[in-house]
């Protein structure tokens, strides 16, 4: 294979995607046609997630618009991150994805001439192993396959905070994090306060934070809780994914900017917690501390950022 030159530019997206089954069990899978970067190649209904879009709508609309089958969202399976190059387009792109489980509402299989994905069909785990599979298909439905992407030799430069001018003019950025609820065995919850001149100065927000370009989620967290806090954790389960869109945040940059958050948050275990110690001095985290689980369901509702809050529910532990 030849070296991929180092002149891609490297781009960031997030997507969504379903694994849907029939009566029969079979999955649905969708091929790429000769005007993607990977034509003949087989992959789970889905797409990229629009700026402030929620992803449980993004798998709902893509799904419906590659197979002609409207999905209701059941639950989220996994989160995956990957690295491809695409050479024809000059980029190189990290994708998160999210994987969903899905069920079929009605609607009718439809091929697609002259779009990125051409054909729609059901297919047995046995079919679909002797396919060529993208990565993340073949990770999600627990298959072996060789990757059908070309992966960048070494991870490119990319900045962890990129925002860009919208159509209205505004600076938008739609970012990726993973974030935990950490907790030690004596049952205390792990919280970071965020510091001033970020959004949410003075809130208890859950520890973590964006994930780097070529980063997996896991890896992130477990980075982040290091060098927001100084403890050293395992993950457990993941929890969920919130989305959120702030449509004129003002932070550190000192001007506007439509900000969309889509935060998975996992929980995880410190089972040998130490003295917390911010270790990313200067950054958004001004104060850590573990809080007793019964003191947590006290802090008023207004001194939570939103994702820890919706993440706390999701544990049943508010």
């Amino acid at each position: 294979m030849p070296p991929v030159t180092p002149a891609l530019e490297p781009l960031r997206r997030i997507a969504a995607y379903a694994v849907a089954r029939d009566d029969q069990g079979r999955v649905l899978l969708v091929r790429a046609s000769s005007r993607s970067g990977t034509p003949g190649v087989w992959s789970l209904p889905g797409g990229a997630v629009d700026h402030g879009e929620d992803p449980n709508h993004t798998v709902v609309r893509e799904t419906a618009a590659e197979t002609g089958l409207s999905v209701a969202v059941s639950g989220l399976r996994d989160v995956l991150a990957d690295m491809r190059s695409v050479p024809h387009r000059g980029v190189t792109i990290h994708t998160d994805r999210l994987i969903y489980s899905v069920s079929i509402r009605g609607g009718n299989l439809i091929d697609r001439v002259g779009h990125p994905t051409d054909l729609a069909r059901w297919h047995t785990l046995e079919e679909a192993e002797r396919l060529r599979l993208r990565p993340f298909t073949a990770a999600a439905l627990g298959l072996p396959a060789a990757s059908a992407d070309l992966r960048p030799e070494e991870v490119p430069d990319f900045p962890s905070f990129y925002a860009y001018r919208g159509p209205d003019g505004l600076h938008r950025a739609q970012r990726f994090a993973a974030y935990a609820i950490a907790t030690d065995p004596d049952q205390n919850l792990l919280l970071t306060k965020i510091s001033p001149w970020y959004p949410g100065a003075g809130c208890w927000h859950l520890p973590g934070g964006g994930t780097d370009y070529g980063e997996q989620p896991g890896t992130a967290l477990i980075r982040e809780l290091v060098e927001e806090t100084g403890q050293q954790g395992r993950l457990v389960e993941l929890l969920g994914v919130a989305s959120h869109r702030d449509a004129a945040s003002l932070g550190p940059e000192g001007y506007p900017i439509d900000w969309h958050g889509v935060r998975a948050f996992y929980r995880v275990v410190v089972d040998k917690p130490t003295p917390v110690t911010i270790h990313d001095v200067g950054g958004s985290t001004d104060e850590a501390r573990w809080w007793p689980l019964k003191e947590v369901a006290e802090i008023a509702a207004d001194r939570l950022t939103e994702v820890t809050a919706e993440a706390l529910r999701a544990a049943r532990l508010i």
